[in-house]
């Protein structure tokens, strides 16, 4: 057990857990007044129920023995063998409960990323049923396959900090969910203006502070490896503000707020699955490409006609796999892409996508009709125009 490493990682986990509470006010600022409440407890509830689910059973078979490289096993079902010291840790430098709790704050992120595409038109308790299953049979196969010792790490795919596991998984349910629930009662008809910019801004803020435990904090110990992670996480992210605000401008005649914490949130994107694997100049490249890019992709859903709230997809969808690609283009660190003289590289890459976005999608799109069926997904007409925070909660983000 390294003291250094230990410290580091603690650190790191409990900056992890604070990009939810930042994604929520993330979220909350960008709906209407009336769903405020609602949206953001859509991300809090997972630091509450992701958190049980992972302890139980989620951990284990994301970090178990591997089955067929496909799923962990039951050896720690229950925390069992969990203990405070690295018998049986994934990480020999750190304790088991450790690199258990750092992992957890990832898996809480993920399905609460998901809930943008269809805010401020899912039940409440939909929701619940959903991010439980999901979490046990889309997250953990998919945290099993890259970083448990399953397929997709044994197959040479690199993904740093979460570009797959977290960024496409998420967006490819976030994209089944919003198909499936169908657009918001006046979409395309009235305006849906955000009406708290400074708090989606403090969000954007919180989620940049977050980011340097998520990605950082992947190097797993207090060395080289995550300073240089740390410092591409904040190149890429300063260079994707200012990419996406010049398309912004060029496109719409001027750069907005929601632009810049948009675009700083797409970098961010972009460079967790390179983070580790790339040079500081590389990442300025990737996350001013990955603003541009980004942005293209959250006017993908007025070509395409579907109905992604906060714009999951066109950010997390198009960012990771965008990040995913480039780091089979840049990697130099630990791996070698294309650019250094690895051509097989980038077509492994590009197989982890396509493996990532067919798995995650189909099976969010079963369980989101399967709940659909037996329990309903959205409000009533007259409880979403109500607004989700009355008709799920009883409250009113503000007394007027």
């Amino acid at each position: 057990m390294n003291s250094a490493d230990t410290s580091f990682i603690l650190i790191c986990a409990a900056l992890v857990m604070f990009m939810t509470p930042g994604l929520a006010l993330f979220y909350g600022g960008m709906v209407r007044s009336k769903n405020v409440l609602a949206t953001i407890m859509q991300s809090f509830i997972m630091l509450g129920l992701v958190s049980i689910v992972w302890a139980v059973i989620g951990y284990s078979l994301s970090f178990g023995t591997d089955i067929g490289g496909i799923i962990g096993g039951m050896d720690f079902f229950a925390l069992n063998g969990v203990g405070m010291d690295t018998v049986n840790s994934p990480a020999d430098n750190l304790p088991h409960l450790l690199f258990m709790i750092f992992q957890c704050m990832f898996a809480v992120i993920t399905p609460a990323l998901i809930t943008g595409a269809f805010a401020e038109r899912m039940k409440f308790g939909a929701l619940l049923i959903f991010s439980a299953f999901w979490v046990i049979l889309v997250y953990a196969p998919m945290c099993h396959w890259v970083w448990g010792g399953g397929w997709m790490g044994d197959h040479g795919a690199l993904d740093f900090a979460g570009g797959a596991v977290v960024h496409m998984s998420s967006a490819a349910a976030a994209l089944a969910g919003c198909l499936i629930v169908g657009k918001r009662k006046g979409y395309g008809k009235e305006p849906f203006i955000p009406h708290n910019l400074p708090m989606t801004l403090l969000g954007a803020g919180m989620l940049w502070f977050g980011w340097f435990g998520f990605n950082a904090g992947s190097a797993l110990a207090a060395d080289g490896l995550a300073a240089n992670a740390f410092v591409t996480t904040h190149l890429a992210a300063a260079a994707a503000v200012l990419g996406w605000l010049l398309v912004e401008a060029m496109h719409g005649g001027k750069p907005t707020t929601l632009g810049a914490a948009s675009g700083a949130v797409a970098g961010l994107v972009a460079i967790t699955p390179a983070a580790g694997f790339v040079t500081p100049m590389a990442s300025i490249v990737i996350g001013f490409g990955g603003g541009m890019v980004c942005y293209g992709g959250v006017l993908m859903k007025s070509k395409f006609g579907y109905d992604d709230s906060l714009d999951v997809v066109g950010i997390h969808g198009l960012g990771g796999t965008y990040g995913a690609i480039v780091t089979g283009l840049f990697a130099s660190i630990g791996a070698e892409g294309l650019f250094y003289g690895n051509a097989s590289q980038l077509w492994i890459q590009i197989e982890s996508c396509i493996a990532t976005w067919a798995y995650c999608f189909t099976v969010s799109w079963i369980l989101f009709k399967l709940i659909d069926k037996f329990y309903g997904l959205r409000p009533s007409e007259e409880e979403e125009v109500a607004g989700m925070d009355v008709s799920d909660h009883s409250e009113a983000g503000y007394q007027i």
